[in-house]
């Protein structure tokens, strides 16, 4: 059965590294945003336009991922799902399909984030965003990690 993997954490966090040994290892379609923002909007995007065109992005991701879904291929998000209420949504959108969910969490701790993200600004590569200390300080406060019980759900609908 398709599997839709989410990958969860902050920036800095390891998650596109992660997810492209996950795609390799599994054979799956893998979406990070980042990569796809880049060439459509330029390198230099930030702030206000960045956060502008993040969701229409990561929608037109969803469309072409649920139809690989469909088509029976495992899915990888690299969203970062910082929020619970989004990770349910994806879960939900998941089931509706009749496939099952993934979830990859990728914790590190603040010090871990702005060290890493401090060494990755120095030299970005094509689809990678610069990232400050302080939108790390920032996105630390809000960021929801999932408890160990959302991480052992079951898909709605499965049989586990």
């Amino acid at each position: 059965m398709p599997t839709l993997h989410l990958i969860v954490g902050l920036p800095g966090a390891g998650k596109t590294t992660y997810a492209k040994r996950l795609e390799q290892e599994i054979h799956a379609l893998r979406f990070s945003p980042d990569e796809w923002i880049h060439p459509l909007y330029g390198a230099d995007i930030a702030g206000e336009a960045l956060d502008a065109v993040r969701y229409p992005v990561e929608g037109v991701c969803w469309k072409v991922g649920s139809d690989a879904l469909k088509l029976g291929v495992d899915v990888i998000l690299d969203f970062g799902f910082w929020a619970k209420e989004e990770r349910d949504d994806y879960r939900a959108r998941a089931a509706a399909l009749g496939v099952e969910t993934q979830i990859h969490y990728l914790p590190a701790t603040k010090e871990e984030l702005k060290e890493r993200i401090e060494l990755r600004n120095l030299n970005l590569t094509p689809g990678e965003l610069y990232v400050s200390t302080d939108q790390i300080e920032e996105w630390w406060a809000i960021f929801q990690p999932p408890k160990d019980e959302e991480l052992g759900l079951p898909t709605p609908n499965s049989s586990c």
